[in-house]
């Protein structure tokens, strides 16, 4: 089975649409989706829209929450708060219930989602390794799919390394990781929306359930269009400026 997963989508509809027909043409069999489908961004409408219909698995982000009235804002920068405040106005109430309905982590098909940490999956962020060892007794399944950061990432445990080994992978678009179950794995998708690994590109990845393999991938697309979108929806510049950063 052929899962695509993708993650911090941000209300990019642009990116979503261009990272969705890439995903349509690698044949994939499956859509997860680990949160922050909201936030930041110009279109939340039409994002909570094409992934009601086509996400098989869709968790909460702690942008989500905060869009949906169930996080307070307190803890949000006063950019990404007013970002929330303009996108809960045009976001339907049945969209903003959905939000609210959703779960920050999940376990499907022995593998689990969660859209930070397993140990906190709406604020923590897996940043690096010592964070990474630190959720190792969090999750059972041998393979944890984050988001939050951003990052096209994954850190592996090593079952046979004393102490704890941990080494980090790092994203190569297009080639295969082969994913020891022995060992665990935490694995970030990367983000559609609002990239800040130093990559523009919009970012997701494909599991292969069958052969145990994750491949990142990479797209690019329509920064500009983006960037005029959130100019006229009357959004902070910096939300544009940044996509052009991949930061």
């Amino acid at each position: 089975m052929r899962i695509a997963v993708i993650s911090d989508i941000h209300a990019n509809f642009v990116a979503l649409e261009r990272v969705l027909s890439e995903i349509d043409a690698l044949g994939c069999d499956a859509l997860w989706c680990l949160g922050d489908v909201v936030g930041y961004g110009p279109q939340p409408q039409a994002c909570v829209d094409v992934l009601r219909v086509r996400a098989d698995v869709c968790l909460a982000g702690n942008h989500d929450l905060a869009v949906a009235g169930a996080l307070p804002l307190d803890h949000f920068n006063p950019i990404a708060r007013a970002a929330a405040l303009w996108q809960r106005k045009h976001l339907s109430n049945e969209s903003l219930a959905w939000l609210a309905s959703l779960s920050p982590r999940a376990e499907v098909a022995g593998v689990t989602l969660a859209h930070g940490s397993p140990r906190h999956p709406e604020w923590e962020y897996v940043d690096a390794g010592d964070v990474a060892l630190a959720n190792v007794d969090a999750f059972d399944t041998p393979i944890c799919l984050i988001g939050h950061s951003h990052w096209a990432i994954g850190w592996r445990m090593r079952a046979e390394a004393k102490g704890g080994g941990v080494e980090v992978v790092m994203e190569s678009p297009g080639r295969a990781v082969s994913l020891d179950i022995r060992d665990k794995w935490l694995l970030n998708p990367g983000s559609v929306g609002q990239p800040r690994d130093h990559d523009p590109r919009a970012s997701f990845a494909v599991l292969e359930a069958d052969l145990w393999q994750w491949t990142w991938h990479r797209v690019v697309y329509d920064v500009q269009a983006v960037e005029h979108d959130i100019l006229a929806a009357g959004l902070p510049e910096a939300l544009g400026r940044r996509l052009y950063l991949g930061w």
